[in-house]
């Protein structure tokens, strides 16, 4: 049996797909929750999601499924919120160890297997360029998660524009907008302390886990904002659910002044270029509203930074280089400049030594929670 993730009405879904019966299906029933990221698919439960909402087993439906077929509206380079939400919570189909592909740090299988992916997008008037950067996202999402790219096909589907750009003032006020679930908590909350410690510009951070179903409240509150600083992590090369259904409720809501955008962006993988698909959406959706995308600091092994900061000043070592992309950032914000995007990561840190010591330290954390060694690799 194929499995079919879709994001269509039944009634759209089967002038694509001829025979959905034949397929197991999984689609939005608005019970769907975004990724928490507790890693309890990997250390608590290993293969199983933790958060008991209907799609707790996707690594498992994709693991027991011939193939994947994937049906999703083209958002800003990738996919819909719904159908990446499907995918955020497919963590649990990789191990949390780490190994190197071709030069690059990527999770090492859970089961031994290439599962084949078929990609259908759908959206109004695709470009060249959007279909590159389709290709290009969806080919990153496969050798993340260890599977192959079978094909890429696309629809055209017109849709209704909603954004109206305006010329009214903006209050002169930056905000924050923290896209990771785990709040205060999460190193997108640490990294973005630091970039406000440095700020003489009004701001304000806002968490977006307390408005999952009020983003048009969210799209109206920040109406009069003149900047906004989008904060997010990594979540299976792009932006988390989350995110992406924030910027969507943007493109369909929005009436007001333009903003300019800034970007702060991190990930626990070791090379920061694998951030590039996070940076060109958010760069598409600025395009697309008449947004000023003004640049951006993408910063790797996120977990490594995290805790160093707690322990070290950003000025020393290895945490030199993520201080002077902070303080780029803030200074560019204060001046309503703009900058090239920045990549960076803890300098000089040995890249053989950061997967052996996040390797371990799934170990280590797997031993505290009651699960043997063997656990961890847990088949479903």
């Amino acid at each position: 049996m194929n499995l079919l993730i879709h994001d269509l009405s039944d009634e759209d879904l089967k002038k694509i797909i001829a025979d959905p019966e034949d397929y197991t299906i999984v689609s939005d029933n608005d019970t769907i929750r975004p990724c928490v990221g507790c890693f309890g698919c990997w250390n608590k439960d290993p293969g199983r999601c933790v958060v008991k909402d209907g799609y707790e087993n996707m690594g498992y439906l994709i693991h027991h499924a011939d193939e994947v077929f994937v049906v999703s509206r083209y958002t800003y380079g990738g996919f819909s919120g719904f159908v990446k939400n499907v995918f955020d919570r497919c963590l649990a189909y990789v191990l949390p160890h780490f190994e190197l592909v071709n030069g690059q740090s990527h999770h090492k299988r859970r089961y031994d297997e290439d599962k084949a992916f078929t990609f259908i997008f759908y959206g109004d008037d695709l470009s060249a360029e959007d279909k590159e950067d389709a290709k290009r996202y969806v080919q990153a999402v496969c050798i993340n998660i260890r599977g192959h790219v079978k094909e890429v096909r696309f629809i055209d589907s017109p849709e209704e524009k909603g954004v109206r750009l305006t010329d009214e003032e903006t209050i002169d006020k930056a905000v924050f907008i923290n896209a990771s679930m785990r709040g205060n908590l999460s190193n997108t909350a640490r990294l973005s302390k630091e970039v406000t410690k440095l700020l003489n510009k009004e701001n304000e951070t806002i968490y977006l886990s307390a408005y999952l179903n009020k983003m048009s409240e969210l799209v109206k509150q920040l109406k009069d904002v003149s900047t906004l600083v989008l904060c997010a992590p990594l979540y299976v090369d792009g932006l988390p659910s989350q995110m992406i259904r924030l910027l969507e409720t943007f493109e369909k809501e929005y009436e007001g002044p333009s903003k300019k955008i800034y970007v702060l962006a991190n990930m626990g993988l070791y090379e920061s270029d694998q951030l590039v698909n996070l940076f060109a959406a958010f760069k598409k959706w600025s395009d697309k509203l008449g947004f000023e995308y003004q640049g951006g600091l993408g910063i790797a092994a996120g977990e490594l930074v995290g805790g160093l900061m707690a322990l070290r000043s950003i000025d020393q070592w290895p945490l030199k280089e993520v201080g002077e992309g902070i303080r780029q950032l803030s200074e560019a914000i204060n001046y309503d400049g703009k900058i090239q995007d920045l990549y960076t990561g803890p300098i000089r840190f040995p890249r053989f030594l950061y997967i052996a010591i996040a390797n371990s330290g799934w170990q280590r954390t797997g031993k505290k929670n009651g699960l043997k060694k063997e656990d961890l690799f847990r088949k479903l």
